[in-house]
């Protein structure tokens, strides 16, 4: 394990009568791919919000990159530098791409608005320089060609691969993925596990919550597994494949073909 990035102690969160995290502890390291899985209500997009700051712990603590995190407000997080994508893509439909991508940028923005209803020679800098972020991000991912269309036009795979640049173009030190290879075909799946470790080639660290099990143990480096909103395994993919924890809370029986073969360590 690489030094902790981000680092999760005893947290826990109940909604009335459910505990639905409990006593839950793991690390990502800097420069690490780590992948949290678990069957259905598992508690992982929980585990999520709870980093994110959409919902505040009942107990236990969240720190990154040195500071104490626990209960901080969604936007302070991402300020200091933990961005996510979702489940359900949240794109503006009816909006370019570009516009799409800029609107990660917002949070860097330092003009006011009376400068931009002003159009000042600051207020033009800025704006150039953001759209020139925006720009080169798009072509790193091939999307620099689509820059003026309409997300709403687009295939899925590649509003997918959208919501994953609105994400990167404010260089996050961590990147949260909430089932990113959902609705991907095989080829759409294989190019993004080469996105993936190529985020974190470029010194972002990445959690990854995703049932596609060849995208899980093709990328990561480090597994957690959770059932009912508590750790039962974690360690190597090839750890994880074979512990018999994992496959009986999957399903409930032994059975070693529930996790594919992976195609060797993503270290």
């Amino acid at each position: 394990m690489n030094a902790a990035l981000l680092e999760l102690k005893d947290v826990g969160i109940r909604f009335g009568g459910l505990q639905a995290v409990a006593g839950l502890s793991f690390a990502v390291g800097a420069n690490q791919i780590v992948g949290l899985i678990g069957p259905n209500g598992a508690g992982k997009t929980t585990a999520f919000n709870l980093i994110t700051g959409v919902y505040k712990p009942n107990s236990g603590s969240i720190k990154f990159d040195g500071s104490d995190i626990t209960g901080w407000a969604p936007h302070r997080i991402a300020r200091a530098g933990i961005f996510r994508t979702f489940q359900t893509i949240r794109l503006f439909n009816g909006q370019s791409v570009l516009v799409n991508v800029l609107a990660g940028l917002h949070l860097q923005t330092r003009q006011t608005w009376w400068q931009g209803l002003l159009s000042t020679p600051a207020q033009r800098r800025e704006e150039e320089w953001l759209r020139q972020t925006a720009m080169e991000l798009l072509a790193r991912l091939q999307l620099d060609q689509l820059a003026d269309t309409d997300v709403a036009s687009l295939p899925y795979g590649v509003q997918r691969r959208v919501e994953l640049a609105r994400a990167l173009v404010a260089r996050p030190k961590l990147l949260i993925l909430d089932e990113p290879a959902a609705g991907l075909n095989d080829h759409e799946s294989a190019a993004l596990n080469d996105t993936i470790l190529a985020v974190r080639d470029e010194g972002i660290s990445v959690l990854l919550v995703e049932h596609d099990m060849n995208v899980v143990m093709n990328v990561t480096d480090h597994i957690v597994c959770i059932n009912f909103g508590r750790m039962i395994a974690e360690g190597s993919p090839e750890q994880i494949r074979s512990h018999p924890d994992v496959i009986e809370a999957y399903l409930g029986k032994d059975d070693e073909d529930l996790f594919p073969e992976s195609k060797g360590s993503a270290a």
